[in-house]
């Protein structure tokens, strides 16, 4: 497992540089290409969303607002929990500033997508409820668009977009869902992990059996209730900690371009840590780019492409400028980003790992030692090259036998064994000190902190617990969609069953399974599918702009409009 961490994290560095100009230059390009779409046109795709102009006897197979559900049920979900605080924890607090960056330029780019996606689907004949009447997404407008446009047999690289985009359904919208529920129910209330995945798996399989109708019918109710009972709890904190909050947005917007409070990442002026993390961090979050909404978009019942790309339009900025920004503020407002509390550190916990001091005052990954000495508490170094014992990425400074911290531990760590011995030649397994939080260990944190001062944050911890219970099922619903149109368009509708029967045992054994590195390979799993996207993007943006032009020309809508 740490040599596949370590290919994982040179795959990484190699490939995120290009993502992060592949995402925001293409964001610019098609902000500047069809002159800032999502500024000018962000109060139609409210009203369009409304249903004000919908028309029932449009072909499709859900309203827009249940497209629009449907696409955020996905969207925002973990990333919104987890994705911001790694953010922070690894890029510092100006991280943030790039994550916003990431959803205004992803607004144009979701628009771009979602239109083309619309332009180019194509009916589903005699499709049962659980098949759809509708099929769309990147893969058809890398394929037909393509060939119409310049004339080149892109049909292998549609392949490979929905191949990979179906892989990732699997693991990134799905086990990893799945796990971070079973990890924190155990956690919490001690039930086995095998026995929450069959319970959500349960859940999941009852929606997604309907088909997109019924995961459009659920999202519509599931979406804007656990979207708003998250802001409302997170708005309570702020509120409580008000006078932090001013002093948190300086912090971001100082630490964007001289980054200097990284916790774990970041080190003195590491500018493009704190960009990659909030770019990368931003595309897990809205998606912008990757390819996968369009999906759930296509499903939309209309006629008119463009009536769907304004409503994709809502989708960054209610799900990164406006939740992602909760949480970052509760986060950085309550100081629990770089908080080092008591914490209980067996030696065999993944979460447990070595790192080497950098010459920016930050930390790398570093091989695990053989054994290393401590003294009175301290481990005892002779270099910075030297491996430091961490939690979460950053070294623990002073290490305890006791969970009141007031015997300091001396005496010899055998890492590899996933034990120490003390000066009495005792054998012990684990050991206390203050650690950081990451994750969404650390966003709850930070709403325990923030709910404090008032004698309720164990409200926070539930709160937290609640949303990422809701989150995570919600999103694993949505993905099934992504995976089963790529299943139908890769081999037919016949593969869309086994398909889902899949999806559901994947669920199971993403709960039980241990996913360490997920979030890497998430990564690179999604760079894989966003670059042959954004490419697309690009190459179609001239047939996009005809498309858009001609649709605020004639103004369709105003024919549908409803009193």
């Amino acid at each position: 497992m740490e040599a596949l961490a370590h290919l994982i994290e040179l795959i990484n560095d190699i490939i995120s540089p290009v993502l992060v100009i592949g995402l925001l230059g293409t964001g610019a390009f098609l902000t500047i290409k069809l002159g800032v779409v999502q500024v000018r046109r962000l109060g139609h795709g409210f009203a369009v969303t409304s249903g004000k102009y919908d028309d029932p006897n449009d072909p499709g197979d859900v309203s827009h607002f249940q497209a629009l559900t449907t696409a955020l049920s996905a969207t925002v979900g973990i990333g919104n929990i987890a994705g911001v605080a790694l953010a922070i924890h690894w890029g510092g607090p100006g991280a943030l500033f790039w994550m916003w960056m990431t959803a205004l330029l992803g607004m144009a780019t979701k628009f771009s997508e979602v239109t083309l996606a619309q332009h180019y689907r194509v009916t589903i004949e005699d499709g049962k409820a659980w098949e759809g009447t509708v099929a769309g997404g990147p893969m058809y407008y890398i394929e037909r668009g393509i060939k119409e446009v310049w004339g080149w047999n892109w049909k292998p690289v549609a392949v490979f977009f929905a191949f990979m985009l179906l892989i990732t359904s699997f693991m990134t919208g799905n086990a990893i869902q799945a796990n971070t529920i079973a990890t924190q129910v155990a956690e919490n209330f001690g039930i086995a992990t095998w026995m929450t995945g069959l319970f959500t798996a349960t859940v999941v399989g009852a929606v997604i059996i309907g088909g997109i109708k019924r995961i459009g019918a659920v999202t519509s109710i599931l979406a804007p209730i656990m979207a708003s009972l998250y802001v409302l709890g997170a708005l309570v904190v702020l509120v409580i900690n008000y006078g932090a909050v001013i002093p948190a947005l300086g912090t971001i917007l100082a630490e964007a371009f001289n980054p200097t409070a990284g916790v774990a990442g970041t080190g003195i002026g590491v500018f493009l840590v704190t960009m990659r993390y909030g770019v990368q961090r931003g595309l897990f979050s809205n998606e912008a780019g990757q390819g996968s909404a369009p999906i759930a978009h296509s499903a939309a019942k209309t006629d008119e492409p463009v009536s769907e790309g304004v409503v994709a339009l809502l989708e960054p900025f209610i799900d990164t400028i406006v939740i992602c920004t909760m949480t970052g503020l509760v986060i950085i407002s309550t100081g629990a980003f770089n908080a080092r509390i008591p914490t209980e550190l067996d030696l065999s916990d993944g979460n447990v790992s070595y790192v080497q001091l950098d010459d920016n005052d930050g930390y790398l990954s570093a091989s695990r030692p053989e054994e290393f000495i401590v003294e009175n508490g301290y481990a005892v170094v002779d270099s910075d090259d030297d491996p430091r014992m961490a939690y979460f990425d950053v070294a623990v400074e002073r290490f305890f036998v006791d969970e009141g911290q007031t015997v300091p531990f001396t005496g010899t760590v055998f890492p590899l064994e996933d034990r120490a011995v003390n000066s009495a030649g005792g054998s012990i397994s684990v050991l206390y000190g203050n650690a950081v939080r990451n994750s969404s260990p650390l966003t709850s944190l930070a709403f325990e902190r923030g709910l404090e001062p008032v004698g309720l944050s164990y409200v926070g911890k539930y709160l937290v617990l609640l949303c990422v219970f809701l989150f995570a099922i919600s999103t694993a619903i949505s993905w099934s969609y992504y995976g089963d149109r790529c299943a139908n368009y890769l081999w037919g509708k016949k593969a869309i069953l086994p398909y889902k029967v899949v999806f559901l045992i994947m669920h199971v054994v993403g709960a039980v399974l241990a996913v360490t590195t997920i979030w890497d390979i998430g990564d690179v799993a999604l760079s894989l599918v966003t670059l042959p996207n954004v490419i697309s993007l690009i190459l179609l943006s001239g047939l996009l702009k005809k498309i858009s032009d001609s649709y605020f020309e004639r103004k369709p809508w105003e024919k549908h409009q409803q009193s």
